[in-house]
């Protein structure tokens, strides 16, 4: 998409625009081989294979290059991705023997100054932030919540967005509000009748108001994972025939083939074409897709900048950012848990509000201490370039890579070590370093220049259309979902990793491995606030409102806000739950302290829900002499976090931890995945409510 911007914005000027990525023609490349010039657009992979396999002419290719831009950099701080970036540009600096350059771009900086820290790792070039005064802002939003079973009553709401929401308080513009008596009741008999339509096509009714918010409108549907969004689609298509209403339904993930994904990224650009397109992040950063009226966001998303980003996509050419983010919950049963009363996903969706209309809160840019993933990758990269090294050489140049400032050598020759021991390395008679027989096998995949992780996907065609990918092969005769659509396996070519389907009507689910990103711990302390204070926030719709004074009820009643309340309460018998208010990395560091601290209490059945709460068994003692022991060790000796690590574990996460000794993945794992300092904080804070 940028390079079609890029090369039409250049067009009269001379300056020629080459991309460079794994579909693009040889023959495209080879101009830029032959007379480097220009604009390269280039991924960190393509990179990775020129400094590979065209070492000895990086230095022509790249002796001019004077300026690097680094897209969406909020998205590449943190990960391996992004320090490979990193990475590959400190190898060409001391290749061609100064420092281009560095333009780091985002909407979404939470600390500038960690983002320039990371830009500029390696080189000793000052860093200029450009800093603008913070406009006022106006949006469109609204909340609304369903129950999963309630599909006829109760669930009279405007399909639209809520009133303006402005963080500065002002009132909405008054011509909003005109005519607000005749569109209620337009809205209330819009919700009755598509109440009456779930109940008798057995659908949802939160999925019909779903369907209702992006009617006529061109929008985006989000949700946050592929699984979601391929339900979502599957789900619309289904009212839209049950109401004989065109399907104008798109779909837009990472799993579907280049061809679907250009379809849908060219009819939202096209402004005579009325679409709904369901994705994930794939459709969060980037590409311009012109006007577009709304975004519906299914669930909360993690974090305020992926709220941001995602709300930035609606509102251009003048109007305002308008989204809705609809919820839904099983209704809960009389005997439901304690935990399981409170609707977390509105909880968190209201507090990445408030943060950042209270605070312009966003999170800052991630760091890891220990890519040893990373480290593994560009050990065989750095050899399988320049040949052979000593082992002096060989860690002087890559423990000289920013992203391992903070590798010591005695953990470098730990990784040597055990990577020769397993042939990816091999020691010459000259007492160098070359790559081994084991390494070779790994350079010659063309995967090897990524450093995510890529599972063993099996490419899924109807005909000659090419669908996109799924994990796991059904058996022949079996179906699935993929694209918004349910296929029936013809054909299963396992050594090619081929499936062969056929288009069938229905709907049905899919799943993908992977995580779903961090949680910052100032996301959970304002939930606390958002349950324990009285605000009504004006962007709540009816039923979101009732469910939140539910939840704040409920709250109050069981000792979780209100006067004398605790963060640890009994559940019945020896039963306990916790709730922490800690983000991802501090709530697993507090439960590993909590196993590792917890024998004297006879503590055990430990289960979690994301990082909201915590339920155990506890046989000994109260919640009083529990809290006040653990901040006792807490205080007095601290949280060594490579100590909550058992030696048994294998923290395997990133694409080559499979290859690095177990004592460096437990490193890594309490150096960048779990946060002492927060849990010391709130344990203490906890034995004072006492």
């Amino acid at each position: 998409d940028q390079f079609y911007r890029l090369d039409e914005l250049l067009d009269l000027s001379g300056i020629p625009v080459t991309r460079w990525h794994g579909d693009v023609a040889m023959s495209h490349k080879k101009r830029l081989l032959d007379r480097p010039a220009g604009i390269l657009q280039i991924t960190p992979e393509s990179l990775e294979a020129m400094l590979i396999n065209r070492s000895n002419d990086i230095v022509r290719l790249f002796g001019e290059l004077r300026f690097v831009v680094i897209d969406e950099i909020h998205t590449l701080t943190g990960t391996d991705r992004g320090n490979q970036i990193i990475c590959q540009l400190a190898r060409i600096g001391h290749l061609i023997g100064r420092e281009p350059r560095r333009i780091g771009l985002s909407a979404t900086i939470g600390d500038p100054s960690l983002a320039a820290a990371w830009l500029a790792g390696g080189t000793q070039t000052p860093v200029d932030i450009p800093r603008f005064e913070e406009g006022k802002i106006r949006w469109r939003l609204g909340l609304e919540h369903f129950y999963i079973q309630n599909t006829g009553k109760d669930q009279s709401t405007d399909p639209g967005a809520g009133e303006s929401a402005d963080p500065e308080g002002a009132p909405a513009d008054p011509a909003d509000r005109m005519g607000q008596a005749t569109a209620a009741a337009i809205a209330d008999a819009m919700a009755q009748a598509a109440a009456e339509r779930a109940t008798r096509a057995g659908l949802d009714a939160g999925y019909e108001y779903m369907y209702d918010c992006v009617k006529d409108k061109k929008s985006l549907v989000f949700a946050n994972s592929r699984e979601e969004t391929e339900y979502l689609c599957a789900t619309f298509r289904q009212i839209a025939r049950e109401r004989s209403e065109p399907d104008v339904f798109l779909i837009h993930h990472g799993n579907l083939s280049a061809s679907i994904r250009e379809e849908a990224e060219a009819k939202m650009k096209d402004e005579e074409i009325f679409a709904v397109t369901c994705a994930t992040v794939t459709m969060e950063l980037g590409i311009d897709i012109g006007r577009l009226e709304r975004v519906l966001q299914s669930q909360a998303p993690n974090s305020v900048t992926s709220f941001l980003q995602r709300l930035g996509r609606s509102g251009r050419r003048g109007a305002p950012p308008e989204m809705m983010m609809v919820f839904r919950e099983e209704d809960p049963l009389p005997n439901t848990p304690l935990p399981q009363l409170i609707p977390w996903e509105l909880l968190r969706g209201i507090a990445i509000i408030q943060l950042y209309i209270e605070e312009r809160f966003i999170e800052p840019p991630a760091r890891r201490i220990m890519p040893m993933s990373l480290l593994f990758h560009q050990t065989l990269s750095m050899l399988a370039a320049s040949g052979e090294l000593t082992p002096r050489r060989l860690a002087e140049c890559v423990l000289s890579l920013p992203p391992f400032a903070a590798v010591t050598k005695e953990d470098y020759r730990t990784l040597l070590v055990s990577m020769l021991e397993h042939e990816y390395l091999q020691m010459t008679e000259e007492k160098g370093l070359i790559v081994g027989l084991a390494g070779e096998r790994l350079l010659k995949s063309f995967k090897f220049y990524a450093v995510f992780k890529d599972s063993e996907d099996y490419t899924v065609r109807a005909g000659s259309d090419e669908i996109g990918t799924i994990t796991t092969p059904p058996p022949v005769g079996d179906r699935f979902a993929l694209a918004g659509r349910v296929w029936e396996v013809e054909e299963l070519d396992v050594q090619r990793k081929l499936i062969y389907v056929r288009q069938v009507d229905g709907k049905m689910e899919v799943s993908w491995p992977g995580d779903f990103g961090e949680i910052n711990t100032r996301i959970l302390e304002r939930m606390r606030r958002v349950l324990a204070e009285d605000t009504v926030y004006p962007y709540l719709k009816p039923n979101a409102r009732h469910r939140l004074e539910v939840a704040r009820h409920v709250a109050r009643n069981t000792g979780m806000t209100g006067e004398g309340s605790h963060c640890l309460l009994p559940l019945g018998g020896y039963s306990w739950c916790l709730f922490p208010w800690l983000g991802t990395r501090s709530f697993r560091t507090l439960r590993k302290f909590l196993q590792r601290c917890g024998g004297e209490f006879r503590i055990s059945n430990l289960e979690f829900e994301g990082c909201y709460y915590m339920t155990f068994r506890m046989e000994r003692g109260n919640d009083y002499e529990l809290i006040s022991a653990l901040d006792r060790i807490a205080s007095t000796q601290g949280i060594d976090c490579e100590a909550l690590v058992q030696t048994g574990e294998l923290p395997v996460f990133e694409k080559y931890d499979e290859y690095v000794p177990g004592e460096l993945l437990r490193r890594a794992y309490a150096a960048d995945r779990l946060r002492a300092d927060e849990v010391i904080r709130r344990l203490h804070e906890m034995a004072e409510e006492y």
